[in-house]
């Protein structure tokens, strides 16, 4: 359905996407993730026709983005990282507004807008004035604004960006069901997010693409390592720990007197702990607290990013 070969492209001396391929197959949701200023919106705007590449290919289905932009973004509802509404217009008249852009005859109006109105879930607030609107209902109209002409893909740039918690519940829900008929690239910065609508996940850094798969298959990518969390009172905590057989990283949380709070990571391979117990006794320590850090998808894009 979709396919990016060597995408490259440069703002002046700056490489915002640096040689980038993949492929999202058809009915596929695909989170692009990464830190802001990692190229994700850049991306997007390439893949919808918004601006061009400055070397590279995008394929949607037959159509090339570089040969027939016209053409290949009538497959395509995209719904922008800055929502542009008209504020000033009602929801019925920029919906109405949106489907001559998009081509959408006036027969087929009618069916366009029971289907985008009933997808986005607006059919009461459809003949308000869209200033009035919360901004988690406004993120909805630019949806259903995207899928009037019922496209095959929807490419959504941080949709749920700057909403509350019920709100971004919201439209995560929105794009699940959205997911069951098309194929959907989202981009955020928040993993956990993307684990819960996507199939898979690409995440960039820097302009290039630094791992791909699902969220098991990027938790392997950190199993080597692990963390152990320790609440304890003694002399030369830090030292005599960094000198345990395979601990990579001794980190201080906190310290006060003699008692430290500290998370030591170390490789998977290692049980450190009968170490640890070791010289907790040897050294007449006290341990307040020792426990074994889950890692979390957030520690790993942290990871994967840093």
């Amino acid at each position: 359905m979709i396919k990016v070969e060597n995408l490259t492209k440069y703002f002046n001396s700056v490489k915002a996407v640096d040689d980038i391929s993949f492929e999202v197959k058809k009915g596929e949701v695909v989170g692009f993730l990464g830190p802001n200023g990692a190229g994700k919106t850049t991306t997007m705007r390439i893949l919808s026709g918004f601006i061009s590449a400055d070397s590279g290919k995008v394929s949607l289905g037959k159509e090339s983005i570089g040969d027939n932009v016209i053409e290949a973004q009538k497959q395509i509802g995209y719904l922008p990282e800055n929502n542009p509404l008209y504020k000033d217009m009602l929801v019925s008249e920029f919906l109405d507004f949106s489907a001559e852009l998009n081509g959408v005859s006036k027969k087929d109006k009618r069916e366009a807008f029971e289907f985008a109105v009933s997808s986005a879930g607006i059919k009461e607030i459809f003949y308000r004035s869209i200033k009035e609107l919360s901004k988690g209902y406004k993120q909805r109209v630019g949806i259903a604004a995207a899928i009037l002409h019922r496209p095959d893909i929807i490419i959504m740039d941080e949709p749920t960006e700057g909403l509350d918690p019920n709100q971004r519940a919201e439209i995560r829900s929105l794009i699940r069901k959205l997911a069951k008929d098309h194929t959907i690239i989202i981009s955020t910065h928040v993993m956990q997010e993307a684990s819960a609508i996507c199939d898979r996940m690409l995440i960039i850094n820097k302009g290039k693409i630094i791992a791909d798969g699902t969220t098991d298959e990027l938790s392997q990518k950190d199993k080597n390592r692990q963390s152990i969390f320790l609440d304890i009172e003694g002399n030369g905590v830090e030292s005599a720990l960094k000198n345990i057989n395979g601990v990579k990283n001794v980190k201080i949380k906190s310290s006060e007197n003699n008692r430290i709070q500290v998370e030591v990571v170390a490789e998977s391979s290692v049980k450190i702990q009968p170490d640890i117990s070791r010289l907790v006794s040897e050294r007449h320590w006290v341990i307040w607290k020792l426990s074994e850090k889950e890692r979390k998808l957030e520690d790993i894009f942290r990871s994967l990013t840093k």
